[in-house]
């Protein structure tokens, strides 16, 4: 596993060269994502400023692939780096499932790009991993982020309280999910959406036309 494509997101993994785009992303978003995410590590050498720290980052990604854990990608959008897509704490045995976590360049938001990355990791996750569960869990307030997961119709599970430390804080999170069975019967439809290709008569249409809910996108 290297890349995987959707209609217009490819996923991979980031490596050492990706530093000079992802430092210029991160520097962009980095107030925006302060509220949604784990607090820094005081002492720590901060990925987005130094390239050291981005290559441990992109090594630590390569051992959780090469032990089954984690796959973390980058989403690149017209050859451009864009934001992540991440399978985290997979657990296999009885329970056989992975957490998944997000984020998009905010200067992209709103044209389907994260929906579109989510279905082609949902479609690894279950087709290739063959994992029977994937979860994803979002702060209340991330309004933009609940948008993902509502115009993909994941199944709300309830509301976990003081969840997850997101920048100090102990937050109550919204839990969603999907099993295999549902992806089963589920895929065909999501893949038809957001990532089989279109007919050539729907191809040059703007995005705003092709996605529904153009500007509703995500955090």
């Amino acid at each position: 596993m290297s890349t995987l494509l959707g209609r217009r997101v490819l996923l991979r993994p980031l490596m050492r060269n990706d530093f000079g785009e992802w430092r210029e992303v991160r520097r962009r978003n980095r107030a925006r994502l302060k509220a949604w995410e784990p607090q820094a590590v005081a002492g720590r050498p901060d990925s987005a400023e130094d390239p050291r720290a981005f290559a441990d980052r992109c090594s630590a990604r390569r051992r959780e692939r090469q032990h089954g854990t984690g796959y973390g990608f980058g989403v690149f959008v017209n050859g451009c780096f864009r934001g992540e897509m991440n399978l985290s704490s997979i657990q296999r045995g009885p329970f056989q499932s992975c957490y998944v976590g997000y984020w998009i360049d905010e200067a992209v938001a709103g044209n389907g790009y994260t929906p579109e990355a989510l279905v082609v990791a949902a479609r690894f996750a279950f087709e290739e991993l063959r994992l029977h569960r994937m979860q994803v869990a979002i702060v209340p307030r991330n309004s933009a982020s609940l948008r993902v997961v509502e115009k993909l119709d994941l199944r709300y599970e309830g509301l976990a309280e003081r969840y997850v430390e997101i920048n100090g804080v102990w937050e109550d999170h919204h839990r969603f999910a999907m099993t295999e069975e549902e992806w089963r019967v589920r895929a065909p439809d999501l893949i038809a959406q957001w990532i089989a290709p279109l007919p050539d008569d729907r191809a040059e249409r703007p995005v705003s036309e092709l996605v529904p809910g153009r500007g509703d996108e995500p955090g």
